[in-house]
């Protein structure tokens, strides 16, 4: 294949480094860097730095925090979407903005081919590569880890020893985590954690203190939602990326968000990894508290069921499918009445919702009392009994 001018999804991290000097060795092309900051913290500027160290001429550093939480989280978490019933997607859910933009570089610069440090193993270069072809069918895609033979930790430290790319010292000896983190969350994978029965080690978390080391007094908070989306905290109106990041710091004041799961990534392989989360789990279960006011229960059923399909899809990669679109407009419709304010305890890795208001509340307390009312008569239900119980009747055991 040639390549005239490759863009090339850039993290700065040694994979990624590799992969630029690699480039110009194997394909003798001209590349431009794209780092999207998503809010994953100080290594956007070092990617910018080791860049232009590597002498690129067309570096691109973008701030894409609100964009991802406003355009891809937030839809997302209207549809309440967790993998398997536990993950929270962070990973999954960035990856169709970097794929989007890395081709609208492309485009811009006249390049004719992307490139990716996902491994042939994961899931990444399938949600990377199905979005440049949604976007741009005939783009050309390199993916190093299914073309190179630098497939050992020792043989890319030699190639970057040897290219004279620097190496942090702490890289050199024992592998360390892959991780990868944005304004969602935090992953981590490898090491210790290729062992699913051997514990992971606290010194690994970034953003969430332990559990058992967390603030002794519990945290009671409030987030207001309109129609599905939150706006504020404490009463404080918060553009998205700062809400998520408002809900960060609380959540991992209090050991907020930490999942060890084992997942079955769409290549077929179980994978194990660790998560912080901890606005996002805050938002999570706020939100179910205002749906649980303000939507019907059978289009409340509805989306329960659509969501493990929904989660799916993301996660598999396929955010710009028809069916992702089509099932999202769905859930958007249902969002309209979600307006309102939960109440939310934050205490020992607990986010539990305390109470719920809603201007479009279903919930009414003259019918669901205890005590004597004349909103509903008791005698109905016994009609009501006989009737879903006249098939069990004609059919008896």
């Amino acid at each position: 294949m040639t390549v005239k001018k490759v863009v090339l999804a850039y993290s700065g991290g040694l994979d990624t480094s590799v992969i630029l000097h690699w480039l110009r060795d194997v394909y003798d092309c001209e590349i431009v860097t794209f780092t999207a900051d998503l809010g994953q913290g100080g290594e956007v500027e070092e990617a910018r730095a080791k860049a232009e160290a590597a002498g690129i001429k067309e570096i691109y550093i973008e701030d894409l925090r609100e964009e991802f939480v406003r355009d891809y989280v937030f839809p997302m978490f209207r549809a309440n979407a967790l993998y398997e019933g536990i993950y929270l997607l962070g990973t999954s859910i960035a990856r169709p903005l970097i794929a989007k933009r890395q081709i609208e570089i492309a485009l811009e610069t006249g390049a004719d081919a992307v490139s990716h440090g996902a491994t042939g193993k994961g899931n990444d270069q399938v949600r990377f590569e199905l979005g440049y072809y949604a976007f741009k069918p005939d783009i050309k895609v390199i993916a190093p880890w299914r073309e190179w033979d630098l497939n050992s930790r020792t043989k890319l430290l030699a190639f970057a020893r040897d290219h004279n790319i620097p190496v942090p010292a702490e890289k050199r000896n024992a592998p360390p985590y892959s991780m990868d983190a944005n304004l969602l969350h935090t992953s981590y994978e490898g090491n210790v954690l290729e062992d699913p029965w051997q514990p992971y080690e606290e010194s690994m978390f970034t953003r969430s203190v332990a559990p058992e080391a967390a603030p002794d007094v519990p945290e009671i908070i409030e987030i207001d939602f309109e129609q599905g989306d939150p706006v504020s905290v404490n009463g404080k109106k918060l553009s998205p990326a700062a809400l998520l990041e408002a809900l960060n710091t609380l959540g991992g004041k209090h050991g907020v968000g930490r999942i060890d799961i084992v997942e079955n990534r769409y290549v077929g392989m179980k994978s194990r990894g660790v998560y912080e989360t901890p606005g996002g789990t805050i938002l999570l279960e706020a939100r179910r508290s205002v749906e649980s006011l303000t939507l019907d229960r059978g289009a409340a059923h509805l989306k329960d069921e659509l969501m493990p399909r929904y989660a799916e899809l993301i996660y598999n990669g396929y955010w710009w499918s028809p069916e992702r679109e089509m099932l999202q407009a769905a859930i958007d419709h249902s969002q309209q009445r979600v307006t309102g304010t939960a109440k939310v305890k934050l205490y020992k890795g607990c986010a539990t919702v305390i109470g719920r208001k809603s201007p479009n509340s279903l919930y009414n307390s003259d019918i669901a009392t205890f005590e004597e009312d004349t909103a509903y008569d008791q005698r109905d239900a016994a009609g009501f009994i006989r009737l879903n119980a006249l098939r069990f009747r004609l059919n008896p055991r």
